[in-house]
């Protein structure tokens, strides 16, 4: 099997800090319009290395997303254009 080329690929920058540790609060499920943002566009939720949320609150963060989902205030899949 070929190994693919690491250096070739376009890198993610993610930040440094936590934006729930910094900014002193916690996800909820009822700020949707802030959870869409760690949806990606197939309605996957984003890892903690492409977010830069710390452990703890990436737990809480797909929790939020998830009850979300289930009130249907967020997509369960991506929507058709």
């Amino acid at each position: 099997m070929k190994k693919k080329n690491i250096r070739n690929q376009p890198r993610i920058i993610t930040p440094e800090f936590c934006p729930f540790c910094k900014s002193g609060e916690e996800p909820d499920y009822k700020e949707y319009q802030k959870l869409a943002k760690y949806l990606s566009d197939r309605a996957k939720i984003y890892g903690r290395s492409r977010t830069g949320v710390c452990a703890r609150h990436q737990k809480k963060l797909s929790t939020a997303i998830k009850r979300a989902r289930f009130l249907s205030l967020l997509p369960l899949t991506p929507s058709l254009k």
